[in-house]
């Protein structure tokens, strides 16, 4: 039943741009609001900045359909336009000099996952979530964009290789020495922590 409820939602997205290669604006919207937030998540993790974002999905949404003729249904959708605004990212992080500071977390209200355990809410939990994207921040972009795909989005090393335009053998080359870096980032965070930290589903080594 699964199976066909996702190939049914695969017809019904094909059928969508479909209609937005012919200019059908409420098909246009609907894709948007199909992928929006996931390409907002991804695209804040690289950039840390909310209005920088919010023009960077914009960018890629209009790039995007600009080239919808080009786009080829033997990848996913959201595949084509992760890797578009991923082009875009890059840009924008080679325009601007990398970003210091803390990471404001605020400007993310699905940071936290719903019914997370109760120490999801503590300080502590807080605290260590803040200093491993902290770290993941200081990876270079491929890096980073590697452990964001992988384990904030649960992307396939194959997937992720297809979005960075990489060999898959560089993307889990890029996986093994982000996760080293982290290690040596993070060394004095003790292995009770790590633990709570695997607890909430963001393990990054």
């Amino acid at each position: 039943m699964a199976e066909k409820k996702l190939r049914l939602e695969k017809e019904y997205e094909a059928q969508l741009i479909g209609r937005a290669r012919g200019g059908d604006r409420a098909a246009i919207c609907e894709l948007v609001d199909g992928h929006k937030d996931r390409l907002f998540s991804f695209i804040w993790r690289m950039v840390r900045n909310h209005h920088d974002a919010e023009e960077i999905c914009q960018e890629a949404f209009l790039k995007a359909f600009a080239a919808l003729d080009s786009y080829s249904s033997t990848y996913r959708f959201s595949t084509w336009l992760f890797t578009i605004g991923y082009r875009v990212c890059l840009n924008q992080l080679r325009r601007k000099r990398p970003l210091t500071g803390e990471i404001d977390f605020s400007a993310m209200q699905n940071d936290e996952e719903p019914g997370a355990p109760t120490l999801a809410a503590s300080q502590e939990a807080r605290q260590l979530r803040e200093r491993v994207w902290a770290s993941v921040d200081r990876l270079s972009p491929p890096q980073r964009a590697t452990v964001v795909l992988f384990y904030r989005h649960e992307s396939s090393c194959q997937e992720i290789a297809r979005i960075l335009e990489l060999p898959v053998a560089t993307v889990k080359s890029h996986l093994h020495r982000a996760r080293k870096r982290l290690r040596e980032l993070l060394a004095f965070v003790r292995e009770e922590e790590w633990q709570d930290f695997r607890n909430l589903g963001c393990d990054v080594g």
